[in-house]
């Protein structure tokens, strides 16, 4: 009989301690790179101790914790950086098609004058301030994107720095290789909108000089015409 109560307090026991454990929260399981953390609950039973591994797994250090942090900082830093690379040449590759078609214009207008009706003149004026638009706003473009594109790149090497300090030495290699190669795009880019800049204003260097010319030969002309009777004096 005393056996069978020690039975009942031991089994009261098993019971109530199984409650209390599995009310408690359950330890958050995070993801970065593999499965982790370990939870061990005791439970006693009569007078022994009873070990119940619930995950067993490996344990990772903070150092390795931090540096798989950095990893992935400079991964996403650097897709930033691409993706505002890409966006920026592309706006320079499009003012440059902008500006020469502006050239084009200009030279046109120039080599037409003095052969062209008024109405015909006025038409090409529109397309010319139409061009003029369409530079600015191709211009503007620019300016916006390496706002941003200046602003990856010194993410990317904010993160590098970070991912050095930590050391994730490979990631930060690899943030600022890439913040070199994206240098090195932009700058070829940029050569094509220097140039483009430079031949526009040739252009309109030599858009003055021959509306200035053209402009002295209609004064000329306007001087032959008038009789010689008009031009002795009384």
């Amino acid at each position: 009989m005393a056996a069978l109560r020690r039975g009942a307090v031991y089994l009261t026991l098993f019971r109530s301690s199984a409650r209390v454990l599995f009310s408690c929260k359950r330890p958050t399981v995070h993801k970065v790179g593999k499965w982790m953390y370990t939870s061990i609950a005791t439970l006693t039973v009569g007078s022994g101790l009873c070990a119940v591994p619930f995950k067993q797994v490996e344990s990772l250090s903070h150092d390795t914790l931090i540096r798989r942090a950095a990893s992935l900082v400079t991964d996403s830093s650097s897709t930033f950086l691409s993706q505002t690379t890409l966006a920026l040449i592309d706006a320079i590759t499009e003012y440059s098609k902008a500006v020469h078609t502006l050239i084009a214009l200009q030279r046109q207008y120039v080599a037409s004058l003095g052969k062209l009706s008024p109405a015909e003149e006025d038409s090409i004026w529109q397309v010319i301030i139409g061009q003029r638009a369409e530079v600015k706003n191709r211009h503007d473009e620019c300016m916006r994107y390496e706002s941003s594109w200046v602003s990856a790149v010194r993410m990317c090497e904010t993160a590098a720095e970070a991912a050095y300090t930590s050391g994730a030495e490979h990631a930060s290699i690899t943030s600022r290789t890439n913040v070199q190669v994206a240098q090195v795009q932009v700058e070829e880019a940029r050569k094509l909108s220097v140039d483009a800049d430079k031949k526009l204003a040739e252009t309109k260097v030599m858009e003055i000089e021959k509306m200035a010319q053209y402009a002295a030969s209609i004064q000329n002309n306007d001087e032959e015409e008038i009789p010689d009777a008009y031009l002795r004096e009384d």
